[in-house]
């Protein structure tokens, strides 16, 4: 992170308030998709993946920039947010004055925004409807995961699904 800026507070739902009184079209992936369904697990960033429109990307763009945004780096060079970011398949890794944002164009078998809409879930947040990927389409993205930490989670996410089941 640049030494001159402050490390921003991270308030995960008070950014996700934000993101959808801005009427950006996304999807929550990650670890706070599994929190909202119920895992116990701990995540320090919001994950999403966007709908990558035109009218979108200018909501997301005007949002980031509302929030201080700008591109995590291992170096200090600044990079604000542009429209070309939002267009391609990568992933724009952001620090915003709200906490960090990752915001994916796809996510495991290049599933993007439409390829993922039918997996989710609608989940009431603030008075709004915030779409989640489905515990069920996590484990099922996840299965394969080399990585230690994600074959962890991995485990919680399939006994969340176990215990919802259950109810």
């Amino acid at each position: 992170m640049p030494s001159s800026r402050k490390p921003p507070v991270s308030d995960l739902s008070i950014l996700l308030k934000r993101l959808l009184d801005a009427q950006i079209e996304f999807i929550v992936v990650g670890g706070l998709a599994a929190v909202a369904q119920g895992a116990p697990i701990t995540t320090f960033d919001l994950d999403i993946v966007h709908r990558p429109t035109d009218e979108n990307i200018a909501r997301l763009i005007k949002f980031l920039k509302s929030v201080d945004a700008y591109q995590r780096r291992p170096d200090e060079t600044i990079i604000p947010a542009n429209k070309l970011n939002f267009q391609g398949l990568g992933h724009q890794l952001m620090v915003t004055s709200l906490g960090p944002l990752d915001v994916l164009s796809t996510i495991e078998k290049n599933m993007g925004y439409e390829e993922l809409l039918p997996l989710t879930v609608e989940i009431e947040f603030s008075g709004k409807m915030l779409r989640v990927l489905d515990i069920e389409s996590m484990i099922d993205l996840k299965k394969n995961a080399t990585d230690p930490q994600e074959k962890y989670r991995l485990q919680i996410y399939k006994e969340t699904l176990q215990l919802k089941n259950k109810e």
